[in-house]
């Protein structure tokens, strides 16, 4: 199976991807793409290295037969016992392959791994078409909002996220 669970080592790597499928030029090959809202990066090393130190912070990545990291994603128990699916990314020119899909199969199991029944995930409000894809994986909208914060993106213009969940 491509799916491993990522270590420090990938960090180099999995910043690179993470990047190129949220900002910049490269993130518009592909569908999920933040560029037109969001400035700047979405992660940057110092921080997805300093998950590799919480036990609580799993991250999954998903590789071809080359080794070559073209998908990835963060996974976090929380202190209500769900678990908090982010940065659920797949190389841009790859999008619409299945990828997410099959990374999104592999984070359900760890659920179950963990005893964990609910998976949460934050949405920009904006991004229907996001939304809509979420939603056919069974997600559901729990009616909670929250502004974006980041110390890495500067907004274009107020933005907000939606919290959904699915049950496992």
């Amino acid at each position: 199976m491509p799916i491993t669970r990522a270590q420090v080592a990938d960090v180099t790597e999995i910043v690179a991807l993470v990047n190129s499928a949220y900002r910049g030029e490269t993130s518009k090959q592909g569908w999920t793409s933040e560029s037109h809202l969001l400035e700047g990066i979405r992660i940057d090393e110092v921080e997805l290295t300093g998950y590799f130190d919480k036990p609580e912070v799993a991250i999954l990545k998903y590789t071809n037969e080359g080794n070559e990291i073209i998908g990835s994603v963060y996974l976090e128990q929380t202190k209500s016992n769900k678990l908090y699916l982010g940065m659920l990314t797949v190389k841009p020119t790859l999008q619409a392959g299945g990828i997410g899909r099959k990374l999104l199969a592999a984070a359900d199991d760890y659920a179950r791994e963990l005893g964990i029944t609910t998976i949460k995930i934050s949405v920009i409000t904006s991004r229907r078409e996001l939304i809509a894809w979420y939603e056919r994986r069974g997600f559901v909208a729990t009616g909670e909002t929250m502004p974006l914060v980041t110390a890495t993106s500067v907004a274009k213009e107020p933005v907000e996220l939606m919290i959904m969940e699915k049950v496992v």
